[in-house]
């Protein structure tokens, strides 16, 4: 009997394996180089649970810009790191690049709807929706700047006891950026020290693509590590240091960096990002003029790691004293 039950599980494994090499892709391309995958796991012991960020780096030091891994028997994914590779992918094959990946912590929940999660026609309809949304929001326009400072007025209002003077008692407004470059300097440099999604949001290929001299399949996912754009040393000088003075030009005039990407680009850049500028502007100017912000404790005690590292850097608690002007 014991002889039985151990052929009847050998047997039943055999069949679980002949299963999952027929699941696998069959249409591989000529896929980019990486880690040799094993049965069943894939690449998954070279990639350490809630590491996976880190993991991809370390692989990319090895095999290159763009190289391929696999996520369990099945799940292929081509891995873009630095801002070239990403720049020539999602900003110059946008059209092939432009398909959603997927997300197993969010894709139970939205079941591929909306915006963010859709692909094909119906995400190119919801596009046009969501954009003519946000233009009727009044994104870029002074409808839109008002509701802003209406909302950053409301966060002051209860607690402050007097405001410094910013023109003629005014609250701040968006033409106010040219005027405070340091500021706008700040903020652009905060967003890409802190890399806030790292991982970037899983694309997918619209259609068979020649990338590289590689022919990536229609279907292939792909994960363009926005975190290694953000923080390319080949674009900005000690990467892991805080200096909003490289946001700076030589008159002391703000300047955009071409590798500032927390929105991502391409077809599925953030449909928002104009209104998360002006909102993160806004909101900052409005709370500095009314409040000046200290740290109990002395800088070299202020850790800038994230708490927590996965699809989002989620930035470490810090005590703040928050005294009125």
């Amino acid at each position: 009997m014991e002889a039985a039950g151990t052929w009847t599980l050998l047997l039943a494994l055999l069949l679980l394996l002949l299963l999952l090499a027929l699941a696998r892709p069959r249409t591989r391309g000529h896929l980019p180089p990486g880690p040799p995958p094993l049965p069943l796991l894939g690449n998954l012991l070279q990639l350490r649970p809630g590491a996976l960020y880190s993991g991809l780096l370390r692989l990319s030091k090895k095999y290159g810009p763009v190289f391929t891994v696999y996520l369990g028997p099945w799940r292929r994914v081509v891995v873009l790191v630095g801002h070239e590779a990403v720049q020539e992918a999602l900003g110059g094959q946008a059209e092939e690049f432009s398909g959603r990946g997927m997300l197993a912590t969010l894709d139970g929940t939205f079941g591929g709807h909306g915006v963010f999660f859709s692909n094909g026609e119906r995400w190119r309809q919801l596009r046009r929706l969501t954009t003519l949304a946000l233009r009727d929001l009044g994104m870029g326009k002074r409808e839109g700047e008002e509701l802003i400072q209406a909302e950053a007025q409301r966060l002051v209002e209860g607690s402050r006891e007097r405001i410094r003077e910013l023109g003629a008692g005014r609250a701040p407004g968006l033409g106010d950026r040219a005027r405070l470059p340091y500021t706008d300097a700040v903020l652009h440099e905060a967003q890409r020290l802190l890399a806030l999604v790292p991982m970037g949001v899983p694309r997918a290929l619209a259609r068979t693509t020649c990338f590289r001299g590689y022919t990536l399949p229609q279907g292939t996912e792909v994960f363009p590590l926005l975190g290694s754009v953000l923080h390319d040393p080949e674009i900005f000088d000690e990467p892991e240091e805080f200096n909003p003075d490289r946001f700076l030009d030589a008159d002391g005039r703000f300047q955009k960096q071409e590798a500032f990407l927390p929105f991502s680009l391409g077809k599925r850049i953030c449909l928002g990002e104009g209104l998360a500028h002006a909102e993160l502007f806004l909101l900052l100017t409005t709370i500095l003029q009314a409040f000046s912000l200290e740290s109990p404790s002395p800088p070299g005690a202020l850790s800038l790691q994230p708490a927590v590292s996965g699809l989002f850097n989620i930035p470490p608690a810090f005590q703040l004293r928050v005294r009125p002007h």
